[in-house]
């Protein structure tokens, strides 16, 4: 796992080489933070996309949200919501987010967004629930962008969930269906349930899920626990 780790620093540093001055290299100038770094020291930020589709390529990323997590403290001064403006129609994915297409006719320059995004990002590690999403669709747009893939740390809360409830289980066993999802993650904390779909509320609601699986993890372990000891699937 650690040879893992140190592998997503090179890669960091290849397409580094690779990419020209803006946005995506400044982002990538940063070095990612160490896979030996307690988790009461690493700095985060919780993402969420909301898109017309799952198809990285032929689907679209309506609005995104995002709030920085330090350690074990949310910064919700630091929380942002944007809708990204363009002309086209949702379809029936806006049944799912409510997102209509008077409201992206309102929204952000998407290239804007991703800038501050990718600002917002530098020298964190990407929290997301299923974060091959959020990943594949900000790659994706960087692609598009800037001519180059995203390479990014991360932590999966999706994959914590499963570690959550299978170890120390025999290592066939599944959870049961559907809990590992968001919510019914949350409930086995007695987190709250918020409105579903809304990209802030839920980047808020993934890092809220992060501090209480952290939490139980740390009680079980033996040893402190390092960001290479969460980041494991």
């Amino acid at each position: 796992m650690f040879g893992r780790r140190r592998s997503g620093e090179r890669r960091r540093e290849a397409a580094l080489a690779d990419v020209p001055p803006g946005p995506l290299r400044d982002f990538l100038s940063t070095p990612f933070p160490a896979p030996g770094s307690p988790v009461g020291e690493v700095p985060l930020l919780a993402v969420d996309v909301e898109t017309t589709g799952l198809d990285t390529e032929r689907d679209r990323v309506l609005a995104v949200g995002w709030v920085p997590v330090d350690g074990s403290t949310i910064d919700l001064s630091g929380a942002q919501r944007r809708t990204l403006g363009m002309r086209m129609e949702v379809g029936e994915s806006a049944t799912v987010h409510g997102i209509t297409d008077d409201a992206l006719a309102g929204g952000a320059v998407p290239r804007a967004v991703l800038e501050e995004l990718l600002e917002a990002l530098a020298g964190r590690v990407l929290l997301a629930h299923h974060a091959a999403i959020e990943i594949g669709f900000i790659s994706a747009a960087c692609q598009r962008v800037y001519g180059a893939p995203l390479v990014v740390s991360s932590v999966d809360t999706l994959a914590l969930q499963r570690r959550v409830v299978t170890e120390g289980i025999d290592a066939l066993a599944e959870p049961l269906p559907g809990t590992l999802r968001l919510w019914a993650a949350r409930e086995r904390y007695g987190l709250p349930r918020y409105r579903a779909h809304e990209p802030l509320t839920d980047a808020l609601a993934c890092a809220e899920l992060y501090l209480a699986q952290v939490a139980e993890l740390s009680l079980r372990s033996s040893r402190p626990l390092t960001l290479k000891g969460i980041q494991r699937s």
